[in-house]
C-alpha cells in the first residue's frame, strides 16, 4: 500500500508545482458560535495532475475547491495558482458542477458560445464559433449544437458545461462531482471522455468524488478526507496504475482491489460517519439538549397514560381503554 500522509506529500511533485494549499481553514459564524469546516489543510497539484478528492458529506470538499476557484475566501492561509494568490473567480480556473449549471432558454452551442465570448472579447465572431466547434466535438455533440437544455440527456448536459468550462483554455479544471447524478452507463462514457480529454490536452484537474472505484480509475493521487467537524486532510493515496488505463485490466489486477480495501478502511471504519449525537461537536449541544426534553416529556407522559389506564381498573362498569404503544422505527445510515 502506497499511502502518503499530509507531511509527506511535498515528495510527490513530479511536475511544477501549479497549485498550492498552504495551512488553509475556514470557519464560519453560527448562532452557537463559530463553527470550523475546515483546519490545517495543506496540499500541492502538480501541472497535468489529476487529483480526486473523496470524503464523508460535510468534511468540507466543496468548500475547498470553492476557495481554488475562488467564491470563497479561506480564513486562515492561503491558496495560491503558479505562486499567484486566488482572491476571485478567473479564465484560468474553471468549474463544472453536478447540476450542470446552463442556462436553459439557451442551445448547447449558445451555452459554450457565452463563455467563449466573455473570455475572448478580442477575437472574431467566426474564431469565437470555431472555438464553439472544436470543442462541441470535442465531447461528442456536434449533431446536438442546437438543442436546448430541456432536450438533452443529463449525460449529454454535462458534456456541454464540460465544453464550456474546456473553452476556455483554464490552467486547472474544477469538477465537482460532475458525474455524481448519472446513471452507471452514462458515468462510465463520460469518465473515458474526460480522460481522454485530459490525456490530449494535458489538462491539471482537481475534482471530488464519492466514488472510490470513479477515484481510481481516474486519479494519480486520492486525497482522503477526515471527518468534520474542523476536517483535514488524513491520507493520500498515489495511484500506481499506468497510463492508459484500461479499466477491465485495472479491474484484473490485485492492488486495485487492495487500494479500495484501504480506502473502504479509511472511510468506513477509521473515519466512520457517525450519526450518534453524544459524539457531536459542542456546537451540536443546544440539538442534544432539546432531544433530552423531547424524551422526558415523552416519558412524562407515557407515566401519565400508565395512571390513567390503573385508575380506570377502579371504576367499574365502564368500558376500558388503552393507548396502543407506538412503534419505534430504527433510524441508521
Amino acid at each position: 500500500m502506497q499511502a502518503i500522509t499530509n507531511t509527506e506529500q511535498k515528495s510527490v511533485r513530479e511536475n511544477k508545482t501549479l497549485l498550492s494549499i498552504n495551512g488553509v481553514s475556514k470557519v464560519y459564524p453560527t448562532p452557537n458560535g463559530p463553527y470550523p469546516v475546515l483546519e490545517g489543510v495543506d496540499l500541492t497539484v502538480s501541472e497535468g495532475e489529476f487529483v480526486c478528492l473523496i470524503g464523508h458529506s460535510g468534511c468540507g470538499k466543496s468548500t475547498l475547491l470553492n476557495m481554488v476557484a475562488g467564491f470563497n475566501q479561506p480564513t486562515t492561509g492561503e491558496v495560491k495558482l503558479q505562486d499567484k494568490l486566488i482572491t476571485k473567480p478567473g479564465r484560468d480556473r474553471m468549474m463544472v458542477f453536478q447540476n450542470y449549471s446552463l442556462l436553459p432558454w439557451k442551445t448547447a452551442f449558445e451555452n459554450v458560445y457565452l463563455a467563449v465570448k466573455g473570455a475572448y472579447p478580442d477575437k472574431t465572431k467566426a474564431e469565437k464559433v470555431a472555438i464553439v466547434e472544436e470543442h462541441l466535438a470535442m465531447v461528442g455533440l456536434t449533431e446536438a449544437a442546437n438543442k436546448k437544455p430541456a432536450q438533452l440527456s443529463g449525460g449529454m448536459k454535462q458534456r456541454v458545461a464540460i465544453a464550456r468550462a474546456l473553452a476556455i483554455r483554464p490552467q486547472i479544471l474544477i469538477l465537482d462531482e460532475p458525474f455524481g447524478a448519472l446513471d452507471a452507463i452514462t458515468k462510465e462514457e463520460l469518465q473515458d471522455e474526460l480522460l481522454k480529454i485530459w490525456r490530449e490536452h494535458r489538462l491539471t484537474v482537481l475534482m471530488i468524488t464519492h466514488d472510490i472505484d470513479e477515484a481510481l480509475y481516474l486519479a494519480d493521487r486520492l486525497v482522503m478526507m477526515t471527518n468534520g467537524p474542523a476536517a483535514k486532510i488524513g491520507e493520500i493515496l498515489k495511484i500506481p496504475f499506468p497510463r492508459p488505463r484500461v479499466r477491465a485490466r485495472i479491474l484484473e489486477d490485485p492492488a486495485y482491489y487492495e487500494l479500495r480495501n484501504y480506502a473502504l478502511d479509511f472511510l468506513y471504519h477509521r473515519f466512520a460517519h457517525s450519526e450518534d449525537p453524544t459524539e457531536a461537536d459542542t456546537t451540536s449541544q443546544p440539538k442534544v439538549n432539546s432531544a433530552l426534553k423531547a424524551a422526558a416529556i415523552v416519558g412524562g407522559l407515557a407515566a401519565v397514560a400508565v395512571v390513567g389506564f390503573g385508575l380506570m381498573q377502579l371504576i367499574p362498569k365502564q368500558p376500558q381503554t388503552s393507548t396502543p404503544t407506538p412503534q419505534e422505527t430504527p433510524i441508521g445510515w
